[in-house]
C-alpha cells in the first residue's frame, strides 16, 4: 500500500512549455480584450455594467460629485468621478487582491514550518513559486497608490482638516493622527519592504538547502526557517490587520470595524489556500508531482474547507454586532452596500461563493479527495474572494457610480495571466521536489 521515496523521481523539472504559455496568454489577450471593450463602453458613457448609470441626487453618469458622508457630503464637497476613478479604482482592487495572494505563498510555507508539519514538505515549491509574485504586486500597488490616491481615499483632501473650510470633518479630523500621509506611506512602505525581506530570506534558505547542503549538518536550513517563519508569523499578524485599515478600510472613513483586519486576511487566506491547491491539481493534471496522492488533497481540501467557514464566521459576526448595535457611523457600511442597486446583490454573490460552495462541495470526506470538485471550488473561491474585495473597495470609492463589467472582468483576466506567468516561471527554476528538505519522506508516503 505505502509507496516508498525511491519509486518517485525526486529531481523532476516543470517544463514551461509553449503550450501552457499559449493558455496563459490567451487569458491575457481575452482580458485585454474585455477591459478595451469595457473601456469604450465606460468612455461613451454606457456605465459598462448591466445597468448603465442611476447617478446618485440626479447627477449625470459622467461628473458625479460626493463627500464621504456626514458632514462633508452636506457640505457638497467632493470630486468629479469619471471612467478614469473607475480604471484607478480597479486597479487599486486587483493590487491588493494579489498583493494578499502571494504573500500568502509565505504565510503557508511558514506555518508549516513552525508546526513541523512533513505532509507538505514535498509540496513547498508551489507556495515557493505563489510568493515570488509579490514584488511586482507591490510595485502595482505603489504606482497605483501613486497615481490613484486621491480618487481613491477621501481622507487625503487637506480641507477636511481646515476649521475655516465648509468642507470640514471633525471625524475625519480627529484621526489625522493616523491618516496623514507621511506616516500613512511610510507604513505601507515598511509592510511590503519587509514581507519582499522575509521572501528573500526564505528563498536563501531553499536555496542553501537546494545546492550548498552542508553533510555534517544537513538540518541546519530546516531550523534557520523554524526561527525566520517565527518571526515571520509575529510580522505578519500585525502587518495584515494595519494594512487592511490603510488600504481597504480608510477609504469608508466614518466607518470602522475592529474585526476588519481579520476579516481582510480570512479573505486573503481562502483566496490563497484555493490558489496552492489550484496549482498543485494542475501540476498534478500535467503528469507533475507523482507522490500526491488522495491524502494530500484531502489535506488541501480540509485547508479551504475549513478557512472557507472561518471567513464566513468572520463575516457573519462582523455583520450582526454591526446591525445588533445599530450605531449609524457603523451601520451605513451595510445600507451603502445592501440598499444600493449596483451592490446588493454582491453581498449574496459573495456568500453563494465563498461559503456555500466552498461548504456545500467540500463538506464529505470524498469530495475533498477527487481533483475535479476540489478543481472546480478552488476557481470559484478565488473569483469569490475577488469579488469580495471588490465590494469592500467599490462602494466607498465609487458610490453609485461603480459598476461591474467588461472592464472589471478584463482586469483581472490581466493580473490573473501575470500572475500564472510569474508562478510557472519560477516553477520551472528548480526541481519541483524539494528533496533534501528532512521531512520529505513523510510527504512522499502520506497516508490517512
Amino acid at each position: 500500500m505505502a509507496h516508498h521515496a525511491e519509486h518517485f523521481d525526486l529531481d523532476e523539472k516543470f517544463d514551461f512549455s509553449s503550450a501552457v504559455k499559449k493558455r496563459i496568454f490567451t487569458v491575457l489577450i481575452l482580458g485585454l480584450v474585455f477591459a478595451v471593450i469595457g473601456l469604450i463602453m465606460l468612455i461613451m458613457g454606457g456605465g459598462g455594467d448591466s445597468h448603465g448609470g442611476h447617478g446618485l441626487n440626479g447627477l449625470s453618469e459622467g461628473s458625479l460629485a460626493y463627500g464621504g458622508g456626514g458632514a462633508a457630503a452636506e457640505g457638497g464637497h467632493g470630486h468629479a468621478v469619471t471612467w478614469v476613478t473607475r480604471v484607478k479604482v480597479n486597479f487599486w482592487i486587483n493590487s491588493v487582491y494579489f498583493v494578499g495572494l502571494s504573500l500568502i505563498g509565505a504565510f503557508f510555507i511558514a506555518i508549516q514550518y513552525v508546526a513541523m508539519a512533513g505532509w507538505s514538505s514535498g509540496l513547498r515549491r508551489i507556495p515557493e513559486a505563489i510568493f515570488k509574485f509579490l514584488p511586482f504586486a507591490a510595485v502595482m500597488l505603489v504606482a497605483t497608490f501613486a497615481v490613484s490616491y486621491h480618487d481613491i481615499f477621501h481622507w487625503t483632501d487637506a480641507s477636511l482638516y481646515d476649521l475655516n473650510s465648509p468642507h470640514y470633518d471633525a471625524i475625519i479630523d480627529g484621526k489625522k493622527g493616523y491618516l496623514n500621509m507621511t506616516f500613512y506611506i511610510a507604513r505601507s512602505i515598511i509592510y511590503l519592504g519587509v514581507w519582499i525581506l522575509f521572501t528573500f530570506l526564505m528563498q536563501k534558505q531553499f536555496n542553501a538547502e537546494e545546492f550548498n547542503l552542508d553533510p555534517s549538518n544537513p538540518n541546519k536550513q530546516f531550523y534557520n526557517m523554524i526561527k525566520l517563519s517565527a518571526g515571520f508569523i509575529v510580522f505578519f499578524g500585525l502587518s495584515t490587520s494595519m494594512a487592511a485599515w490603510d488600504w481597504v478600510m480608510s477609504i469608508d472613513t466614518h466607518w470602522f470595524s475592529t474585526m476588519f483586519g481579520w476579516y481582510n486576511f480570512a479573505s486573503w487566506w481562502v483566496g490563497g489556500l484555493a490558489t496552492i491547491t489550484l496549482v498543485v491539481i494542475y501540476l498534478k493534471q500535467g503528469g507533475y508531482l507523482k507522490f500526491v496522492n488522495e491524502s494530500h488533497l484531502h489535506d488541501l481540501g480540509k485547508f479551504v474547507f475549513g478557512f472557507s467557514i472561518f471567513w464566513t464566521y468572520i463575516w457573519f459576526s462582523q455583520f450582526l454586532l454591526i446591525y445588533y448595535a445599530n450605531i449609524s457611523e457603523e451601520t451605513v457600511y451595510f445600507i451603502d452596500r445592501l440598499e444600493s442597486d449596483k451592490y446588493g446583490k454582491f453581498i449574496f454573490i459573495n456568500l453563494i461563493f465563498n461559503f456555500i460552495f466552498p461548504f456545500f462541495g467540500l463538506m464529505t470526506r470524498d469530495a475533498k479527495r477527487k481533483m475535479r470538485i476540489l478543481q472546480m471550488v478552488c476557481i470559484i473561491v478565488i473569483v469569490g474572494h475577488w469579488l469580495d474585495f471588490y465590494q469592500m473597495i467599490m462602494p466607498g470609492t465609487l458610490k453609485d457610480q461603480g459598476g461591474f463589467g467588461f472592464f472589471e472582468i478584463g482586469i483581472f483576466m490581466i493580473f490573473v495571466s501575470a500572475f500564472a506567468y510569474v508562478i510557472a516561471m519560477n516553477l520551472a527554476k528548480l526541481p519541483l521536489i524539494p528533496k533534501n528538505h528532512p521531512l520529505i519522506k513523510e510527504s512522499l508516503n502520506h497516508h490517512h
